[in-house]
Protein backbone atom coordinates (compact mmCIF):
# COMPACT_ATOMS: atom_id res chain seq x y z
CA UNK A 1 0.00 0.00 0.00
CA UNK A 2 1.22 3.48 -0.87
CA UNK A 3 0.39 6.21 1.62
CA UNK A 4 1.38 9.85 1.92
CA UNK A 5 -0.11 12.21 4.47
CA UNK A 6 0.40 15.39 6.44
CA UNK A 7 -0.99 16.59 9.77
CA UNK A 8 -1.45 20.05 11.27
CA UNK A 9 -0.05 18.96 14.64
CA UNK A 10 2.12 16.09 13.32
CA UNK A 11 -0.46 13.53 14.47
CA UNK A 12 -3.97 12.44 13.55
CA UNK A 13 -5.79 14.68 16.00
CA UNK A 14 -9.48 15.49 15.57
CA UNK A 15 -9.95 19.25 15.53
CA UNK A 16 -13.25 21.13 15.71
CA UNK A 17 -12.30 24.68 14.81
CA UNK A 18 -15.08 27.19 15.47
CA UNK A 19 -12.83 30.25 15.37
CA UNK A 20 -11.78 30.23 11.72
CA UNK A 21 -13.97 30.08 8.61
CA UNK A 22 -12.13 26.98 7.40
CA UNK A 23 -9.31 25.00 8.97
CA UNK A 24 -7.51 21.95 7.54
CA UNK A 25 -6.36 19.35 10.08
CA UNK A 26 -4.94 16.59 7.89
CA UNK A 27 -4.76 15.33 4.33
CA UNK A 28 -3.44 12.27 2.55
CA UNK A 29 -3.67 9.67 -0.19
CA UNK A 30 -3.96 5.88 -0.19
CA UNK A 31 -3.19 3.61 -3.12
CA UNK A 32 -3.88 -0.05 -2.47
CA UNK A 33 -1.62 -2.56 -4.22
CA UNK A 34 -0.63 -5.71 -2.28
CA UNK A 35 -2.87 -5.55 0.78
CA UNK A 36 -6.15 -7.36 -0.17
CA UNK A 37 -8.46 -5.04 1.74
CA UNK A 38 -8.21 -1.92 3.87
CA UNK A 39 -11.30 -1.40 6.07
CA UNK A 40 -12.13 1.75 8.01
CA UNK A 41 -14.71 1.88 10.78
CA UNK A 42 -15.36 4.86 13.02
CA UNK A 43 -18.58 3.94 14.79
CA UNK A 44 -19.04 7.42 16.26
CA UNK A 45 -17.47 9.30 13.37
CA UNK A 46 -15.14 12.22 13.98
CA UNK A 47 -15.46 15.76 15.28
CA UNK A 48 -14.51 17.22 11.90
CA UNK A 49 -15.56 16.80 8.27
CA UNK A 50 -13.91 14.27 5.99
CA UNK A 51 -13.92 14.71 2.21
CA UNK A 52 -12.65 11.81 0.07
CA UNK A 53 -11.89 11.94 -3.65
CA UNK A 54 -11.96 8.65 -5.58
CA UNK A 55 -9.19 9.39 -8.07
CA UNK A 56 -8.94 5.89 -9.61
CA UNK A 57 -10.59 2.50 -9.28
CA UNK A 58 -13.50 2.33 -6.85
CA UNK A 59 -14.30 1.89 -3.15
CA UNK A 60 -17.17 0.51 -1.09
CA UNK A 61 -18.96 2.88 1.31
CA UNK A 62 -21.71 2.22 3.84
CA UNK A 63 -24.36 4.86 4.48
CA UNK A 64 -27.08 4.01 7.02
CA UNK A 65 -26.71 0.26 6.43
CA UNK A 66 -26.69 0.70 2.65
CA UNK A 67 -23.53 -0.40 0.81
CA UNK A 68 -22.63 1.66 -2.25
CA UNK A 69 -19.78 1.16 -4.73
CA UNK A 70 -18.32 4.57 -5.54
CA UNK A 71 -16.31 4.74 -8.80
CA UNK A 72 -13.62 7.23 -9.75
CA UNK A 73 -14.63 10.82 -10.34
CA UNK A 74 -16.70 11.18 -7.15
CA UNK A 75 -16.35 13.07 -3.88
CA UNK A 76 -17.62 11.49 -0.66
CA UNK A 77 -18.43 13.56 2.44
CA UNK A 78 -18.73 12.48 6.07
CA UNK A 79 -20.06 15.07 8.50
CA UNK A 80 -19.06 15.42 12.17
CA UNK A 81 -20.50 12.63 14.30
CA UNK A 82 -21.53 10.45 11.33
CA UNK A 83 -20.63 6.78 11.43
CA UNK A 84 -17.84 6.11 8.94
CA UNK A 85 -17.50 2.70 7.35
CA UNK A 86 -15.76 2.06 4.04
CA UNK A 87 -13.50 -0.47 2.36
CA UNK A 88 -10.70 -0.34 -0.21
CA UNK A 89 -10.07 -3.59 -2.13
CA UNK A 90 -6.82 -4.16 -4.01
CA UNK A 91 -8.71 -5.88 -6.84
CA UNK A 92 -10.48 -2.55 -7.51
CA UNK A 93 -7.15 -0.64 -7.70
CA UNK A 94 -8.39 2.31 -5.61
CA UNK A 95 -6.51 5.57 -5.29
CA UNK A 96 -8.21 7.84 -2.78
CA UNK A 97 -7.32 11.33 -1.57
CA UNK A 98 -8.80 12.59 1.71
CA UNK A 99 -8.85 15.73 3.82
CA UNK A 100 -10.16 16.46 7.33
CA UNK A 101 -11.33 20.00 8.00
CA UNK A 102 -13.69 22.14 10.09
CA UNK A 103 -14.63 25.82 10.50
CA UNK A 104 -17.75 27.88 11.14
CA UNK A 105 -18.38 28.41 7.38
CA UNK A 106 -17.99 24.72 6.48
CA UNK A 107 -21.71 23.78 6.77
CA UNK A 108 -22.86 26.65 4.53
CA UNK A 109 -20.13 26.05 1.93
CA UNK A 110 -20.89 22.32 1.74
CA UNK A 111 -24.64 22.96 1.41
CA UNK A 112 -23.99 25.48 -1.34
CA UNK A 113 -21.95 23.11 -3.48
CA UNK A 114 -24.59 20.37 -3.26
CA UNK A 115 -23.85 18.26 -0.18
CA UNK A 116 -26.90 19.47 1.77
CA UNK A 117 -28.76 16.15 1.42
CA UNK A 118 -26.09 13.93 -0.13
CA UNK A 119 -22.99 11.98 0.76
CA UNK A 120 -21.67 11.63 -2.80
CA UNK A 121 -21.24 14.13 -5.63
CA UNK A 122 -20.00 13.67 -9.18
CA UNK A 123 -16.95 15.90 -9.66
CA UNK A 124 -15.16 14.50 -12.72
CA UNK A 125 -11.59 13.32 -13.24
CA UNK A 126 -9.74 16.61 -13.54
CA UNK A 127 -6.01 16.34 -12.85
CA UNK A 128 -6.37 19.53 -10.79
CA UNK A 129 -7.92 17.61 -7.87
CA UNK A 130 -4.88 15.40 -7.14
CA UNK A 131 -2.58 18.40 -7.60
CA UNK A 132 -4.49 20.43 -5.00
CA UNK A 133 -4.60 17.53 -2.54
CA UNK A 134 -0.85 17.03 -2.97
CA UNK A 135 -0.26 20.72 -2.31
CA UNK A 136 -2.22 20.45 0.95
CA UNK A 137 -0.20 17.38 1.98
CA UNK A 138 3.07 19.17 1.23
CA UNK A 139 2.09 22.32 3.14
CA UNK A 140 1.13 20.20 6.16
CA UNK A 141 4.47 18.39 6.00
CA UNK A 142 6.73 21.43 5.50
CA UNK A 143 4.81 24.00 7.58
CA UNK A 144 6.44 26.97 5.90
CA UNK A 145 5.34 30.55 6.73
CA UNK A 146 1.65 31.25 5.96
CA UNK A 147 1.00 27.54 5.35
CA UNK A 148 -2.32 27.55 7.22
CA UNK A 149 -3.70 30.27 4.93
CA UNK A 150 -2.55 28.32 1.89
CA UNK A 151 -4.20 25.16 3.23
CA UNK A 152 -7.55 26.95 3.24
CA UNK A 153 -6.92 28.40 -0.20
CA UNK A 154 -6.26 24.97 -1.72
CA UNK A 155 -9.30 23.47 0.03
CA UNK A 156 -11.48 26.34 -1.21
CA UNK A 157 -10.24 25.68 -4.75
CA UNK A 158 -11.28 22.02 -4.46
CA UNK A 159 -14.71 23.01 -3.15
CA UNK A 160 -15.12 25.67 -5.86
CA UNK A 161 -14.31 23.11 -8.58
CA UNK A 162 -16.96 20.77 -7.18
CA UNK A 163 -19.43 23.68 -7.19
CA UNK A 164 -18.61 24.51 -10.80
CA UNK A 165 -19.16 20.89 -11.79
CA UNK A 166 -22.56 20.83 -10.09
CA UNK A 167 -23.62 24.06 -11.80
CA UNK A 168 -22.62 22.69 -15.18
CA UNK A 169 -24.64 19.54 -14.57
CA UNK A 170 -27.70 21.52 -13.40
CA UNK A 171 -27.37 23.74 -16.48
CA UNK A 172 -27.70 20.53 -18.57
CA UNK A 173 -24.34 20.96 -20.26
CA UNK A 174 -24.07 17.18 -20.22
CA UNK A 175 -26.75 15.92 -22.58
CA UNK A 176 -26.60 12.34 -21.42
CA UNK A 177 -24.68 11.36 -18.31
CA UNK A 178 -25.48 7.69 -18.89
CA UNK A 179 -23.62 7.85 -22.22
CA UNK A 180 -20.54 9.20 -20.47
CA UNK A 181 -20.76 6.59 -17.71
CA UNK A 182 -20.95 3.87 -20.36
CA UNK A 183 -17.96 5.36 -22.16
CA UNK A 184 -15.83 5.38 -19.00
CA UNK A 185 -16.74 1.74 -18.39
CA UNK A 186 -15.88 0.84 -22.00
CA UNK A 187 -12.49 2.57 -21.90
CA UNK A 188 -11.59 0.84 -18.64
CA UNK A 189 -12.58 -2.53 -20.07
CA UNK A 190 -10.85 -2.27 -23.45
CA UNK A 191 -7.91 0.10 -22.88
CA UNK A 192 -5.52 -2.61 -24.21
CA UNK A 193 -7.17 -2.43 -27.63
CA UNK A 194 -6.56 0.16 -30.33
CA UNK A 195 -9.49 2.45 -29.50
CA UNK A 196 -10.58 4.92 -32.17
CA UNK A 197 -12.48 7.86 -30.69
CA UNK A 198 -14.06 8.56 -34.08
CA UNK A 199 -15.28 4.98 -34.51
CA UNK A 200 -16.56 4.82 -30.94
CA UNK A 201 -18.52 8.07 -31.33
CA UNK A 202 -19.98 6.90 -34.65
CA UNK A 203 -20.98 3.59 -33.08
CA UNK A 204 -22.87 5.47 -30.37
CA UNK A 205 -24.52 7.77 -32.95
CA UNK A 206 -22.74 10.86 -31.64
CA UNK A 207 -20.84 13.49 -33.55
CA UNK A 208 -17.12 13.33 -32.80
CA UNK A 209 -16.90 16.98 -31.74
CA UNK A 210 -19.90 16.70 -29.40
CA UNK A 211 -18.58 13.47 -27.90
CA UNK A 212 -15.10 14.87 -27.20
CA UNK A 213 -16.52 18.11 -25.77
CA UNK A 214 -19.07 16.30 -23.57
CA UNK A 215 -16.54 13.75 -22.33
CA UNK A 216 -14.10 16.49 -21.36
CA UNK A 217 -16.84 18.35 -19.49
CA UNK A 218 -17.72 15.15 -17.67
CA UNK A 219 -14.23 13.81 -16.90
CA UNK A 220 -11.98 16.85 -17.12
CA UNK A 221 -9.91 15.07 -19.80
CA UNK A 222 -10.37 14.37 -23.50
CA UNK A 223 -11.17 10.74 -24.40
CA UNK A 224 -7.58 10.04 -25.52
CA UNK A 225 -6.11 11.73 -22.45
CA UNK A 226 -8.31 9.55 -20.27
CA UNK A 227 -7.37 6.36 -22.15
CA UNK A 228 -3.70 7.31 -21.79
CA UNK A 229 -4.15 7.89 -18.05
CA UNK A 230 -5.66 4.41 -17.68
CA UNK A 231 -2.75 2.86 -19.60
CA UNK A 232 -0.08 4.76 -17.66
CA UNK A 233 -1.67 3.82 -14.32
CA UNK A 234 -1.78 0.18 -15.44
CA UNK A 235 1.87 0.36 -16.45
CA UNK A 236 2.81 1.83 -13.05
CA UNK A 237 0.98 -1.01 -11.33
CA UNK A 238 2.76 -3.64 -13.44
CA UNK A 239 6.18 -2.05 -12.95
CA UNK A 240 5.71 -1.94 -9.17
CA UNK A 241 4.06 -5.27 -8.57
CA UNK A 242 5.35 -7.70 -11.23
CA UNK A 243 8.58 -8.87 -12.83
CA UNK A 244 7.26 -8.36 -16.35
CA UNK A 245 9.77 -7.05 -18.85
CA UNK A 246 9.36 -3.53 -20.20
CA UNK A 247 8.12 -4.98 -23.48
CA UNK A 248 5.52 -7.09 -21.64
CA UNK A 249 4.42 -4.08 -19.60
CA UNK A 250 4.12 -2.11 -22.83
CA UNK A 251 1.87 -4.75 -24.40
CA UNK A 252 -0.26 -5.26 -21.29
CA UNK A 253 -0.75 -1.50 -21.04
CA UNK A 254 -2.06 -1.22 -24.59
CA UNK A 255 1.11 -0.19 -26.47
CA UNK A 256 2.49 -2.46 -29.17
CA UNK A 257 5.64 -0.38 -29.64
CA UNK A 258 7.87 -0.40 -26.50
CA UNK A 259 9.81 2.67 -27.66
CA UNK A 260 6.62 4.68 -28.09
CA UNK A 261 5.41 3.39 -24.72
CA UNK A 262 8.64 4.50 -23.03
CA UNK A 263 8.34 7.95 -24.58
CA UNK A 264 4.72 8.38 -23.45
CA UNK A 265 5.50 6.99 -19.98
CA UNK A 266 8.38 9.45 -19.51
CA UNK A 267 6.18 12.33 -20.67
CA UNK A 268 3.50 11.57 -18.07
CA UNK A 269 5.67 10.49 -15.13
CA UNK A 270 9.04 12.15 -15.67
CA UNK A 271 10.76 8.74 -15.52
CA UNK A 272 11.61 6.03 -17.99
CA UNK A 273 9.82 2.73 -17.19
CA UNK A 274 13.05 1.12 -15.94
CA UNK A 275 13.92 4.14 -13.77
CA UNK A 276 10.38 4.22 -12.38
CA UNK A 277 10.70 0.56 -11.38
CA UNK A 278 13.98 1.26 -9.58
CA UNK A 279 12.60 4.33 -7.82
Amino acid sequence: MYSNSGYLHNADIEIEDTVHALSVASCGVYRLTHQPVMPTLRAKGRRDYQLLYICAGKALFCFEEEQVEIPAGRMVLYRPGERQQYYYYAKDAPEVYWVHFSGYEAPQILDKIGFSDRHVLLCGMSFHYPELFRQIILELQLKRPCFEELLCTYLQQILAMIRRNQLEISADKYRNLEDMEATVHYFNEFYMQDISVEEYAAGQHMSVSWFIRSFKQYMGLTPMQYITSIRINKAKELLKNTNCSIQEVSTLSGYENPLYFSRIFRKYTGFSPSRYRKE
